[in-house]
C-alpha cells in the first residue's frame, strides 16, 4: 500500500509540473508575441539622394509660319478673267497674279472723260457770258455818269449780272474739278483689275478659280495668301501666364513636329508679347521663335511642340520629388521643425529612424529637384512612403502638392 501510494504522489506530481511547464510556455510565448507587436516599426521606401545633371523645362505648343505673310486682294467687285499664278509659285514684287475683267471699269473711264469734256465746255461758256456781263455793266456806268442817262436801278442790274456771270464761272470751275476727279478714280478702278503681287514669295494659298465673281463690299475679299522667304520662318506659342515669367528675349529653344518625329529643330525667343489670350479663364501669352529653315523642311501651319530650358545644372545635388510628398504618422511628424517660409521638410532614414531635415530646393525638372541647401547629403535614404504604420497610407489624390 505505501509503494503504490507513492507511486500515484510521484504521478501527481510530474503532471503537476508538466503544466506548469506549459503554462509558462504560453505565457511566454504570449509575452514574445506581444513584444514584438509592439516594437514592431513600419516598413519605409526610400530613394537616394544623388549628384547629376538636372534641367529645367517650360513646355507649351505653337504654330509655325511665315515671318511676313501678306493677304493679296481686291478692291473692286467683278469676274476673274485670267490667273497666272498657281499655289507654291514663286512670285516677285509687282508681279501680275490675276485680272478682273475690265470691260465694265473701262466704260467707267469712258464716261468719266465724256463728263470732263462737258463740264469744260459749260466752262467755257460761263467764261463767255461773264466776258458779256461784265462789258454791259461798264457800258451802263459810263451812261450812268454821263448825266445819268440811263436809271440807277439799271446800272445796279447791269453790276449784279456781272457778278453772277463771275459766280457762274467759280461753279463751272468746281464742276470741272469734279468731273477730273472722277475720271481719276474711275482709271484708279481700271488699274484695281489687275491684281499685282506687293512682296517677293511664294503663293502659299490661292482662292479664286477663272469665271468666279470676286465681290468687295464692307472688306476686300483675299484672293492669294503669299509668303515672303520661307527660308525664315516664326512660331507662335501659347505660354501658360504660371511659365512665362521665366523665359526671356534671347532665349535658345528646341521643338518637333508630327511630321518629322525623333527629329528636333532649334529656335531663339525674339519676342514676348505682352498682348494676353483669354480662353475658358486659361491666360496664355504669345513668345514668337525666329527659326531657320534653309532646307525648307518646315512648313507654314505645323503645330510645333516647344521646349524651353530656363535653367540647368550639371553637377546638382538632386533627389526625386517623391520625398516632398512624404507624409509621416502623427507621432513622428510632431517631431518636425517648423520650416521657414522657403524651406521644406523632407525624411531622411538615419541609423534606421526618420529624421526630419529642413531644405531649401532649387531648380526642377518635374520629377526630380536640386538641393539648394540643407543637411542633406549624396547617398542619404530619403522616405517616400512608410508601409504599415497607422496614418501614413494617405492615397495620392489627399497628399499635399509641390
Amino acid at each position: 500500500m505505501e509503494v503504490s501510494g507513492y507511486v500515484r504522489h510521484m504521478k501527481r506530481r510530474a503532471l503537476w509540473i508538466s503544466g506548469v511547464v506549459l503554462l509558462a510556455g504560453a505565457v511566454a510565448l504570449l509575452t514574445v508575441g506581444s513584444t514584438r507587436r509592439s516594437a514592431g516599426d513600419p516598413k519605409y521606401e526610400t530613394v537616394k539622394a544623388e549628384r547629376g545633371r538636372i534641367v529645367a523645362r517650360v513646355t507649351a505648343s505653337g504654330t509655325l509660319s511665315a515671318l511676313v505673310t501678306v493677304q493679296v486682294g481686291t478692291q473692286v467687285s467683278g469676274r476673274i478673267q485670267n490667273l497666272y499664278v498657281d499655289f507654291n509659285s514663286p512670285v516677285r514684287k509687282g508681279q501680275i497674279l490675276a485680272k478682273i475683267d475690265p470691260q465694265f471699269f473701262r466704260a467707267e473711264v469712258e464716261q468719266a472723260k465724256a463728263n470732263l469734256a462737258a463740264a469744260q465746255g459749260n466752262l467755257a461758256k460761263a467764261k463767255a457770258q461773264a466776258v458779256d456781263a461784265h462789258r454791259q455793266f461798264e457800258r451802263a456806268k459810263v451812261l450812268g455818269q454821263k448825266d445819268q442817262l440811263i436809271a440807277q436801278a439799271d446800272l445796279d442790274t447791269a453790276d449784279a449780272n456781272a457778278q453772277a456771270a463771275d459766280a457762274q464761272v467759280k461753279a463751272m470751275e468746281g464742276a470741272v474739278a469734279q468731273a477730273q476727279a472722277s475720271l481719276y478714280q474711275a482709271d484708279v478702278n481700271l488699274g484695281y483689275t489687275t491684281i499685282a503681287s506687293s512682296i517677293d514669295g511664294v503663293v502659299i494659298s490661292r482662292n479664286v478659280d477663272v469665271g468666279q465673281t470676286v465681290a468687295a463690299s464692307l472688306q476686300a475679299p483675299t484672293l492669294f495668301t503669299i509668303a515672303q522667304d520661307l527660308r525664315k520662318m516664326q512660331v507662335d506659342t501659347n505660354v501658360s501666364e504660371a511659365d512665362v515669367g521665366k523665359l526671356r528675349d534671347g532665349m535658345p529653344t528646341s521643338f518637333t513636329v508630327d511630321a518629322f518625329p525623333g527629329e528636333t529643330f532649334k529656335g531663339v525667343i525674339r519676342q514676348i508679347r505682352n498682348a494676353p489670350q483669354s480662353v475658358q479663364n486659361v491666360v496664355t501669352y504669345d513668345a514668337v521663335i525666329d527659326v531657320d529653315n534653309s532646307d525648307l523642311k518646315l512648313r507654314p501651319g505645323m503645330t510645333a511642340n516647344v521646349t524651353f530650358t530656363f535653367a540647368q545644372k550639371d553637377d546638382a545635388l538632386k533627389f526625386p520629388n517623391a520625398a516632398l510628398r512624404f507624409r509621416p504618422p502623427s507621432a513622428i511628424a510632431a517631431s518636425a521643425p517648423r520650416p521657414e517660409r522657403d524651406r521644406r521638410i523632407v525624411w531622411v532614414l538615419r541609423d534606421g529612424q526618420p529624421k526630419p531635415i529642413a531644405i531649401r530646393t532649387g531648380i526642377s525638372d518635374g520629377s526630380v529637384t536640386e538641393v539648394a541647401e540643407g543637411d542633406l547629403h549624396e547617398g542619404d535614404a530619403l522616405i517616400t512612403e512608410a508601409v504599415g504604420a497607422p496614418g501614413t497610407n494617405v492615397p495620392p489624390a489627399f497628399r499635399r502638392p509641390l
